[in-house]
């Protein structure tokens, strides 16, 4: 015995729709037989997934064109200044920092790291040829560049040396906070000449302190970083 689909009524199986409201029946045989012979496809396609290499090889060539395009433009018709060198460096940046990712995969990560810190030492030196002296190249976006380069270089031997986590991480990150901005405001002084003390700095490193307290406490005490992280869900 079987019903109408629509309107409920009782159907005869003789009947190929419902005398009430015409809805064609379907008897459930047919409903296989119709899935036996699905008009789609039953492999699913895939698009080939673009390579590495030729992503970086498109991407240098872009970088490449905007570099060339801007230095004609700043050559031939704005002629003002020397505009282009920011783009030109920016450039430059992006393709160090493209190479590990693109285009030499095996590159060591520190090795890629002391790249990025002489292409942001290349791009900071283009822009001397835009100011009126030179002498805060030397005396002060170098040795902070070396500053944030070592701080970056240790912060990767650490992650990389170490039993990481959530908590070890956070510990690493705001230690070497406080020692960037603290040396940081040293080289500022020193650059001035300025008596070398900290003001600015001091209330970030005591900041970082105060968190790094609470993060060796997390660590140190099993019960109190599994509830932590029960609770934070990391």
């Amino acid at each position: 015995m079987s019903y109408c689909v629509n309107c409920g009524v009782e159907l005869d199986p003789s009947l190929a729709s419902c005398p009430l409201c015409g809805t064609p029946v379907i008897h459930p045989g047919e409903l296989k037989k119709a899935a036996a012979h699905s008009p789609y496809p039953r492999r699913k396609g895939q698009v080939e997934a673009v390579r590495r290499k030729d992503l970086g090889i498109l991407l240098s060539i872009v970088l490449s064109a905007t570099a060339v395009g801007c230095a004609l433009l700043n050559l031939f018709v704005f002629t003002g200044s020397l505009w282009s060198l920011t783009i030109i460096g920016i450039c430059i940046i992006l393709f160090v920092l493209m190479i590990p990712a693109f285009i030499y995969t095996r590159l060591p990560i520190y090795l890629s790291l002391l790249f990025d810190g002489a292409a942001v030492g290349t791009y900071l030196y283009m822009l001397t040829y835009l100011t009126a002296s030179s002498e805060w190249f030397l005396g002060l976006a170098v040795p902070i560049l070396l500053l944030v380069t070592i701080l970056v270089e240790i912060f990767t031997l650490l992650i990389r040396t170490l039993p990481t986590s959530t908590i070890a991480t956070a510990l690493y990150f705001f230690a070497e906070i406080g020692i960037l901005c603290a040396g940081m405001e040293l080289l500022i002084d020193r650059y001035l000449e300025y008596p070398l003390s900290l003001s600015w700095s001091a209330v970030v490193f005591v900041v970082c302190c105060i968190i790094i307290t609470a993060l060796i406490t997390l660590l140190s005490v099993r019960r109190l970083r599994e509830a932590v992280r029960r609770r934070l869900h990391f």
